[in-house]
């Protein structure tokens, strides 16, 4: 059998790295240390950020965009120097499209903790060595607090609206909960107010993962030679995650039982859905940080809009805005009645929308007309803007 030339090493950290092409992102310091919930004082905070279209004088239209878990601010526009894929939301946002930018001006960060450009373990401390293991833990409340931040150098006071799905849709919600003031509306896809034990135990085991891999080496091994980072247990992580975010009925339809072509399983080859995953885990080793993966993955357990506020019905209480709360009816991830729930306590929330798909939780990412459709509900009528 004839196999493919193999492709150079990875690097030992995927991402963005000092010298990369920018691409279209620009980078805003926050003015001053961070306070994160641990009560570690983060200095030197930068976040990378995208926008599309212009800001009105009044700020009155503006839209924070928020990305999932391996996301990052590359929301829309075509793939080249900076950007290895299109952007993950591009038939949703662009001229024309359900955010229009002739009309709004839309703003995508990649998350504090992440490696398209914002601070997180991959970046450099200050004294100049990579933060590595040492990074400190964050919660989504910090990631919203950095986002907020950026918010003010960017001179927003409030935003037209917070849209997010999954992980971002995580960070909308405590947007609305922390920061109603500054959130004129919410559109949360595909994402719990709080996360459930399932979901933490999916997310600790890819956790564990990535940490037995020998070469994680207590999360500092950013300058290690290509090819001799956690790569195992990265892909391994992948491998298991990529289960979650699809749903059996596609896998099975997609798949089935069918071996990899020139492949016998029965002779140590691979099925179809093997390589499949094999895949993914292979092209997340080149592009994402395995400490980065484990700081988000923390972040992401330990939501919980009601932790310390008396509860997530309470909590939720403080949304009061307009708001649209959407599940997808194949998600076993992150299942519709979650968002159900959620939606029954926000006071501004109409009822619980339900994207059909099926593609399972990835869903959110591609039945774009049905997420237009639903922008299209919320979002106010147009009205001209200078």
């Amino acid at each position: 059998m004839t196999r493919a030339a193999a492709l150079p090493l990875p690097p030992a950290a995927g991402g963005l790295r000092e010298g990369d092409p920018p691409g279209r992102r620009s980078w805003a310091v926050l003015d001053g240390p961070l306070g994160l919930e641990s009560g570690v004082r983060l200095a030197d905070v930068r976040l990378a950020y995208e926008t599309w279209g212009r800001l009105a004088p009044d700020g009155s239209n503006a839209v924070l965009v928020l990305h999932a878990l391996t996301g990052d601010s590359h929301a829309a526009g075509p793939a080249g120097p900076g950007h290895p894929s299109a952007g993950w939301w591009d038939a949703v946002i662009g001229p024309g499209r359900a955010l229009d930018t002739d009309r709004w001006f839309v703003v995508a960060p990649n998350v504090l903790g992440g490696c398209q450009g914002s601070t997180g373990p991959s970046s450099r401390r200050p004294g100049g060595a990579v933060w590595g293991g040492a990074f400190p833990y964050l919660t989504v409340r910090d990631q919203v607090a950095a986002e907020v931040r950026l918010a003010d150098v960017l001179g927003i006071g409030r935003w037209a609206s917070v849209i997010g799905g999954s992980m971002g849709g995580m960070r909308a919600l405590e947007w609305a909960v922390g920061h109603p003031g500054r959130t004129g509306s919410l559109l949360v896809l595909a994402a719990p107010a709080a996360s459930s034990a399932e979901q933490i135990a999916w997310g600790s085991t890819q956790i564990a993962a990535i940490r037995g891999d020998p070469n994680w080496r207590g999360g500092c091994y950013h300058d290690a030679p290509p090819g001799s980072g956690p790569h195992q247990g990265l892909g391994l992580a992948r491998r298991i995650a990529q289960v979650t975010y699809r749903s059996e009925a596609e896998l099975g339809a997609r798949f089935g039982r069918r071996a990899q072509p020139g492949e016998l399983p029965s002779q140590g080859g691979r099925y179809e859905v093997e390589s499949y995953l094999d895949h993914h885990a292979a092209k997340l080793v080149r592009r994402f940080d395995a400490g980065s993966y484990v700081v988000l993955t923390e972040a992401m357990n330990a939501h919980d809009v009601g932790r310390g506020r008396g509860g997530v019905a309470r909590a939720l209480r403080r949304a009061d805005m307009p708001a649209l709360i959407a599940g997808i009816d194949s998600d076993r991830l992150y299942p519709p009645a979650q968002q159900a729930r959620t939606a029954a306590l926000l006071p501004g929330a109409d009822a619980p929308r339900l994207i059909e798909s099926p593609y399972g939780h990835d869903g959110f990412l591609i039945e774009t007309e049905q997420v237009g459709a639903l922008l299209g509900e919320l979002l106010p009528p147009a009205r001209e803007t200078p």
